[in-house]
């Protein structure tokens, strides 16, 4: 499903480098979460803070 999410629409897209992975040069549009995802898909529903456009939003709850 993360792949799905990502690497793959880049390559569908014709953005491979770009947009997808976490690379120099690529789009950067990140978030973090405690656990791997890999291991637990529902950790997304958690997420710690968000980096958009070098600019990181943290929910302060």
């Amino acid at each position: 499903a993360i792949q799905t999410a990502t690497i793959n629409g880049a390559e569908l897209l014709g953005e491979t480098g770009l947009m997808g992975e976490i690379v120099p040069g690529a789009f950067a549009d990140i978030i973090a979460v405690k656990e791997n995802p890999l291991n637990n898909i529902k950790i997304l529903g958690n997420v710690k803070w968000v980096m958009k456009n070098a600019v990181v939003w943290k929910d302060e709850k």
